[in-house]
């Protein structure tokens, strides 16, 4: 089965072409290049659109923006190949990649989306349940280095991969695909046009 993955819901678009479990191309960019990062990526693994079998989308939390482009270009793509599409949190993306870390996404307004027992939780930073020597991943683990190591977390450095929802997670922890239309979002709160209103 040939799988592409795409996650847009962080400051890093990564998307990814997997078959039968062996990756065949990644990329890092931004939102606005996930299309282009598709083309690419077909044409490293000497693929086609019509070849592709299934699509897994990041459906967050993160940007909300970002989370919308990324589900919109999912739900074109599907349509227009007649695929099913899986959605996945970017935060269990994000930990399957740094297995026994605390993934903890940016959410922008001095607060991180960050799994608490499991379930995504949007708190503020100094309120992140970490055990000393917790690793901790994300660009909100960047962002908030200093406060996560004085509460004795462990920061890999800013260029570390780890710090990336890698897509070929996406693709690898996708289940239940079915009609793209019917992926959902993962909000945690309302957006800032909504809260503003």
């Amino acid at each position: 089965m040939l799988t592409l993955a795409v996650d847009t819901a962080t400051e890093v678009a990564t998307s990814a072409l997997v078959e039968d479990g062996e990756v065949l191309g990644e990329r890092c960019s931004r939102a606005s290049t996930v299309l282009e990062d598709i083309d690419a990526l077909l044409r490293q693994g000497g693929r086609h659109a019509g070849d592709v079998d299934a699509i897994a989308v990041g459906v967050g939390p993160g940007s909300f923006t970002g989370v919308r482009i990324g589900l919109a270009t999912v739900r074109g793509l599907a349509l227009a190949l007649g695929v099913p599409a899986a959605g996945v949190s970017t935060l269990d993306a994000l930990a399957a990649g740094a297995p026994g870390a605390l993934p903890v996404v940016d959410a922008k307004r001095r607060e991180v989306f960050v799994l608490v027992d499991g379930e995504p939780r949007c708190l503020a930073p100094a309120g992140v349940p970490v055990a000393p020597g917790t690793t901790c991943v994300g660009d909100g683990a960047r962002r908030y280095r200093e406060l996560l190591e004085a509460a004795g977390a462990l920061v890999p450095p800013d260029d570390s991969e780890l710090h990336l929802p890698r897509a070929r997670f996406h693709a690898a922890l996708a289940r239940e695909f079915g009609p793209a239309e019917l992926v959902e979002p993962l909000y945690l709160r309302l957006p800032d046009a909504e809260r503003a209103a």
